[in-house]
Formats: C-alpha cells, sequence, structure tokens
C-alpha cells in the first residue's frame, strides 16, 4: 500500500495554483491577492477631526472656562473652508477636514454645545482629537501583499485605497459529484435498499469551508457510461472534480470502470484507515485534476481533510505546509490496524485531552459530526492504552 505522505506528495506535485484574473472588488472576497497593492495617496488625504466639536487654536484655552464666538459649521466633506482666526472657533464634525489656523479640536461634550458662541470648560493641547494626513498610510506605501487572502477588512481597505479592481487568483469551482445507485436526495421517500445522498452535501460544504467555489450536481448511478456523460458535461467549470463513491474492489464501481481506461487517473490503496481505497489524476482536455474518493461517509470526509484542502490550498497560491497537529492526553484506550496510519475521531477538550467518540466504523455518519478531531495513531501502532499522549489533528 502507498502511504499517506506519498499520496499526497503526487496530488501536490500534480496540482498547479489558478492563473491570476483581473476581478471586480465585489466578487473578490476570498480570493487571494495576485499583486502587491500600494495606496496612491496618503490616508487619510488631509488632516480631519477625530470627533464632533470645535476647531480652536489651543493658545486661545490658555483661561478655562473660555467663550469664544462660532464663525462657521464644517461637516464632512467640506471644500471651502474658512480660517480660524485668533479667539474664534468653528463647529466640526467627525472626519470633516482641520480648517486652516487650527490646531485642536475640543469635544463637543467639553463643552455648552453653543452655535453662535460657545463656553468651552476644558483646555485642549495642539493636535487633540485630529487625525493627520498619511497617519494611516504613506502615499506609496504598500497596503497588501501579494499572497493575501482577501477577507472583509482586506477588501476594505482595497477599497480604501481607491481600488476597483485587483488581480486576484481565484477561488478555485469544484464539481462534486456522487455516485451509487443506492442514493436518493435528501427530501424525498426512501424506497427499499435506498438511503440519503449525505456525501455530496458533506463535500461541497468542505469545498465552501475552505475557501472554494462548489458545485454539487445530481447523483450518479452504477452505469460508467452515465457517469461519463455527468463528467464531460461538467468539466467545463470545473478546476477540480471531486467524486464519491464507486472506486472499491468489487462489482458495480462506475468511476473506477470509467476513469481506468484513460490513464491518466490512478487508483490505488493508500494505507489509512478510514479511507483506503484513493483515485486522484486529471481528466479532460484541459487535464482538470480529479479526486475520487471511497463512498463510506466517514471515509471521503477524512480524505477529504488529508487530500483535498491542501490541493485548493495550492490552487488559490497559498502556501502548503503539513496539518498542524496537537498534542493530547487520550482518556480512552485506541484500536488501529498493524500497517495503517488510522484516523480516529475524537473530542479535544481545553484541558490537553481527547476522547474517542462512540462509533468508529467508516459509515457512522452521527460520530463523525460530534467530532472536532482526528486522533492520528501511527502505521507501526496497533494498540494504545489510556492515558497516552497522542498528536490530533484539529477540525
Amino acid at each position: 500500500m502507498k502511504s499517506v505522505d506519498a499520496h499526497l506528495a503526487e496530488v501536490l506535485a500534480t496540482i498547479r495554483p489558478l492563473a491570476p484574473l483581473e476581478m471586480e472588488l465585489e466578487r473578490a472576497l476570498g480570493t487571494t491577492l495576485a499583486e502587491d497593492v500600494s495606496s496612491p495617496v496618503p490616508l487619510p488625504p488631509f488632516d480631519n477631526s477625530a470627533m464632533d466639536g470645535y476647531a480652536v487654536r489651543s493658545a486661545d484655552l490658555a483661561g478655562i472656562p473660555v467663550t469664544l464666538p462660532v464663525v462657521d459649521d464644517v461637516a464632512a466633506g467640506s471644500g471651502e473652508l474658512r480660517a480660524v482666526g485668533p479667539g474664534h472657533t468653528v463647529r466640526i464634525m467627525t472626519g470633516a477636514p482641520v480648517p486652516p489656523g487650527a490646531d485642536a479640536v475640543v469635544p463637543v461634550e467639553w463643552t455648552d454645545g453653543g452655535t453662535a458662541s460657545v463656553v468651552i470648560n476644558r483646555g485642549a493641547a495642539a493636535g487633540n482629537a485630529i487625525r493627520r494626513a498619511g497617519e494611516d498610510v504613506q502615499a506609496g506605501e504598500i497596503v497588501l501583499k501579494s499572497g493575501t487572502v482577501i477577507g472583509p477588512t482586506q477588501l476594505g481597505i482595497l477599497a480604501g485605497v481607491g481600488r476597483r479592481r485587483v488581480w486576484v487568483r481565484p477561488r478555485p469551482r469544484v464539481v462534486v459529484i456522487a455516485t451509487g445507485a443506492e442514493l436518493v436526495e435528501p427530501g424525498t421517500t426512501l424506497g427499499p435498499g435506498q438511503i440519503w445522498d449525505s456525501n455530496s452535501y458533506t463535500l461541497a460544504a468542505a469545498v465552501r469551508h475552505a475557501g472554494g467555489e462548489s458545485f454539487r450536481v445530481g447523483i450518479v448511478g452504477d452505469d460508467p457510461v452515465d457517469f461519463l456523460d455527468q463528467l464531460d458535461a461538467q468539466l467545463v467549470r470545473a478546476d477540480l472534480v471531486i467524486t464519491s463513491g464507486g472506486v472499491s474492489m468489487g462489482a458495480y464501481e462506475p468511476v473506477k470502470e470509467a476513469l481506468s481506461p484513460l490513464g491518466t487517473v490512478r487508483f490505488e490503496r493508500v494505507a489509512m484507515q478510514p479511507g483506503m481505497p484513493q483515485g486522484f489524476g486529471v481528466v479532460g482536455e484541459d487535464h482538470v485534476p480529479i479526486f475520487a474518493l471511497p463512498g463510506n461517509p466517514v471515509s471521503s470526509f477524512v480524505s477529504f481533510v488529508l487530500f483535498v484542502e491542501p490541493a485548493l490550498r495550492k490552487m488559490k497560491g497559498l502556501p502548503v505546509a503539513p496539518h498542524t497537529l496537537t498534542r493530547a492526553t487520550t482518556v480512552g484506550p485506541l484500536r488501529s490496524p498493524e500497517g495503517r496510519r488510522s484516523y480516529l475521531r475524537g473530542v479535544l477538550s481545553s484541558d490537553g485531552t481527547v476522547a474517542p467518540v462512540h462509533g468508529q466504523g467508516s459509515h457512522q455518519l452521527a460520530a463523525l459530526a460530534t467530532a472536532n478531531s482526528l486522533i492520528v495513531v501511527p502505521e507501526d501502532v496497533t494498540e494504545l492504552p489510556a492515558g497516552t499522549v497522542v498528536e490530533v489533528l484539529p477540525l
């Protein structure tokens, strides 16, 4: 059998980052920046008030309390500004430009709030409540580097430096296909021998959670021809394809029967539990990567975490590092088949312990739903007693 590490290395050697494209800002959330972005102007671009209050000359506040005539109002967005002369003040709003002559802003809370004249009850030093031009960013300064994932705050600074479009690596478009004649859509009535399809929903959600765009297509039965027809129809919108089911050693394995003759997809046994049968390769004229995952729900999800998630990171142009493992003390005994690396479902607690969930079968989706981690048992270990320190992969 092939090792987990060798299979992941083969996957990552095949996967390529997606080509950059220029995208409207509104669509850029979740993409990866493919250029350094700098600010063409200082931010803020002008001195402005940090508070609602009164723009003053600080020297006029020597004898507190002091009464000053209010000669103007300055709102945010004001263009023409009257200078503040000695012994005068102007009422100013948050974000409004500080008028010439003024060197401080007195918050309205320190005054009687007057409009014709104002009584100021507390002094203010020069620079008080003023946001200086360039205080946040200097003109020409890089605000985001290439390789940054664009979240809400990153999108905000892109807009803040005036960018309407940016060069990014897009979110990978991933088509998810579930196979199996026994599968029916949730919400329908089960017939004899039927089960509701959960894999395609789990995998499509996992793709979105990992930063991709998922397209869940209809269920394909056990006919290899039907599977190939569906696959061909979907390749036009796919950067990557994930299938579940149809890859084992028995009869009625449509994915394996359809793809094996192509010679571009390999089906192998990987030394892991759950998830031993794995298929991976490329399909179509554009050599779209395809992951043919096993059909058991836990097997397909664990396979996604170990192999597909790192592939999506590379497609997005992000660095791919080994999974971050933590160490915890198991509160129950663990068993693992010899020669396979086991990923047992567990509940990791803040006290540094991890409890294996009840129900470790690869079909037991309910047990997986209660877990928040995978307990890793090495290939050369078959039993571990309670109290053993183990490596854990948080989910």
